[in-house]
């Protein structure tokens, strides 16, 4: 049993489009012993004098052994190999906030952090995106006269639903909004499941969830609030709620924010801020089709990838899809040339959280900057990480 504890852990990431995989073998210690490596389709063998580990791959990975190509060892990682390799496109392989909802009997909002009920059987009929946030300004090259939109904001009805870029607007019903006094800037919001407001002084337009005090959104008028994305889980009325991994969650919400900005305007570059306005994570998405997997080694025969699984799932053996990126705090004054320099650059583009969810998920980047092997750790003065979707 010892040798299967020394087994070397094994780390892979596989390009979809380019078809092409790293791997690389880590070994157990300094001075690792000899070792007889074997690659089939789809699975790895690692045979030592001690004992023999192998790996299987998930049903759809398939490596190309004949391929194999750059072996060489580097001192910290371990054996670094590339090969081909193929990757089937997996259906389970989704999104856990779908923006296309679509008009339903009826819908249920509730608190992904603790389950509690913030909207109950809510009808929608129309789930449209919002504009950019820079519209405004490009109305005057539409328009060749007066803006007709001007301090018109954009607010749905009340079987409406917008959904912005990290956000969704929706409009709260006459019969369960009890509007506060008109300095609605110092007045917070708690929400129920009874969908009753309980103003508090000397706080802000936060609405908060009254069971786990969880930041839900934020009051955009007397009948309308905006819910990030990040916090709310929208299920039809007649399913429970789905008990997923906060962590898993919102690493799933922010790749999918990414994936989606970068293909409809062609930017790759964000930064990452709180409710306050202030910059806290700058983001650099550099590809959307990896696929990525690493073992333990603590076992003669794995096929569990903690890194991109849920743990509990002792018989999950599947790995994720994730999209690889570039980070750099920016909390603490951190970086704060760099940060002042994107700002100013048009071609950023900055996706707004609860202050506390940005710290989650540098949380979440740090850990997963943390599991790589040391030499795939930075580039270019950034910090590289995986999101998994």
């Amino acid at each position: 049993m010892a040798a299967a504890a020394a087994a070397p852990r094994v780390f892979l990431e596989l390009r979809r489009r380019l078809q092409s995989a790293l791997l690389i073998l880590r070994e157990p210690k300094e001075g690792g012993m000899p070792m007889d490596i074997s690659i089939t389709p789809s699975s790895l063998q690692m045979k030592t004098p001690e004992g023999c580990t192998e790996i299987w791959l998930p049903a759809e990975v398939r490596l190309v052994p004949s391929s194999s190509r750059g072996l060489q060892y580097v001192a910290g990682d371990g054996l670094h190999l590339r090969l081909q390799a193929v990757a089937e496109f997996s259906t389970q392989l989704i999104s856990m906030f779908n923006q296309s909802t679509q008009a339903q009997d009826g819908c249920t909002f509730y608190c992904q952090s603790c389950g509690e009920i913030i909207i109950r059987d809510r009808k929608l009929l129309r789930v449209l995106p919002l504009p950019t946030e820079n519209w405004g300004a490009l109305v005057g090259e539409w328009c060749c006269h007066p803006d007709p939109f001007a301090n018109k904001p954009l607010h749905p009805q009340e079987n409406d639903c917008f959904i912005g870029d990290s956000f969704f607007l929706v409009n709260l019903r006459s019969d369960t909004w009890q509007p506060g006094p008109q300095v609605a800037p110092v007045e917070m919001y708690c929400l129920s499941s009874e969908n009753r407001f309980k103003s508090k002084p000397k706080a802000n337009t936060k609405v908060i969830c009254k069971r786990c005090k969880v930041m839900l959104g934020e009051t955009m008028s007397s009948e309308t609030v905006k819910f990030y994305m990040t916090e709310m889980i929208i299920q039809p009325s007649e399913r429970n709620f789905p008990i997923i991994p906060r962590s898993q969650f919102v690493q799933s919400i922010i790749a999918q924010c990414l994936v989606e900005l970068s293909s409809a305007r062609s930017t790759f570059r964000f930064s990452i801020q709180g409710h306050d306005g202030k910059a806290c994570i700058l983001l650099w998405l550099l590809n959307s089709d990896s696929l990525v997997i690493e073992s333990s080694g603590s076992s003669r025969s794995v096929k569990k990838f903690p890194l991109l699984e849920d743990t509990s799932k002792a018989d999950s053996s599947s790995a994720w899809n994730a999209v690889k990126v570039l980070y750099q705090p920016c909390i603490k004054s951190r970086n704060e040339k760099l940060a002042s320099s994107w700002e100013s650059d048009i071609s950023v583009h900055s996706l707004t959280l609860p202050s506390a969810t940005c710290l989650e998920l540098l949380l979440i980047l740090s850990r997963s900057n943390a599991t790589l092997p040391p030499s795939l750790r930075s580039m270019n003065s950034f910090q590289v990480a995986f999101l998994k979707m």
